[in-house]
């Protein structure tokens, strides 16, 4: 585990947390899948996603040391994946934030709410792409793979909307699409972790080099995948227990079901931090 790469590892998953889950509510609020008042109170629920991004980015500003290294960064704007990272993140956040506060503020046309949101909701897919690609090192074998995307992806549809689904019961939605829709998506993201970790494994095993293997630099790595699989699941019992039942989601068991989600995904990417290896070493 790269345990020491806490800031990395809290920006990439809270990050796309949130991506995940604003395009999912803003597609629901797009496409008026909730009332006039169920909207008002989801717009004062959202606080919470906006928090959660704002502690992913400070995360980011104290791996890179200062406020001021971020914009340096900003240099290579257009050639480098990391300059791309922060432009298009920053973007989010300020198109995102603005968003909202007009929202809760009751500022703007309701023309110009939808504008920031349907840009906020561009540039976040922006981000992730920028994000995915930061980490496309044909160096790294361990990384250089379609398996890297499909695990930031998979972050953002299991963890993204997990916190969706949290903010709505927060807003006492009456979606009922969202009842029946968000938790099927919270069972395919699901399936889609354990299919990683298996193909993962597998990758790890083909890779060596003339001084170690793969799996050598992560030698906890079945123990702290099991232990992701087992809060995955439990947490998805959590969510589709009173789907089961035929009950609406309510906030606790939703907020323990999202903490085990993230719990989870965290232990993942410090693995996946931690499987850095680069060729010929």
């Amino acid at each position: 585990m790269a345990w020491h790469e806490w800031p990395l590892i809290v920006f990439t998953v809270l990050a796309q947390t949130s991506v995940g889950a604003f395009l999912v509510l803003a597609t629901m609020m797009l496409t008026k899948q909730l009332s006039l008042a169920a909207e008002k109170r989801l717009h004062q629920a959202m606080f919470g996603l906006w928090a959660i991004m704002g502690v992913g980015f400070l995360a980011s500003i104290m791996h890179l040391g200062s406020p001021l290294r971020a914009m340096n960064a900003l240099n290579m704007l257009g050639s480098s994946w990391l300059s791309n990272e922060i432009a298009t993140g920053s973007a989010f956040f300020a198109l995102g934030g603005m968003f909202w506060l007009l929202s809760v503020l009751k500022l703007g046309s309701v023309a110009i709410r939808k504008a920031f949101m349907v840009g906020a909701m561009l540039v976040g897919v922006a981000f992730m792409y920028a994000m995915t690609m930061v980490y496309m090192i044909d160096t790294v074998p361990t990384w250089y793979t379609p398996l890297t995307p499909a695990a930031f992806m998979i972050t953002m549809l299991i963890s993204g909307t997990a916190l969706a689904q949290l903010l709505l019961s927060v807003a006492k939605h009456d979606s009922t699409m969202a009842n029946k829709l968000l938790p099927i998506m919270g069972l395919v993201g699901m399936f889609a972790v354990v299919m990683v970790v298996m193909l993962l494994s597998s990758h790890l095993a083909s890779i060596e080099t003339s001084v170690t293997t793969a799996l050598a630099v992560v030698p906890e790595h079945t123990s702290l995948q099991l232990t992701r699989i087992v809060l995955t699941v439990a947490a998805m019992v959590l969510w589709l227990l009173p789907v089961v039942q035929r009950k609406k989601v309510t906030v606790l068991p939703m907020a323990m079901a999202f903490t085990m989600i993230v719990v989870a995904e965290l232990i993942g990417r410090g693995m996946f931090y931690g499987m850095h290896l680069s060729a010929g070493m």
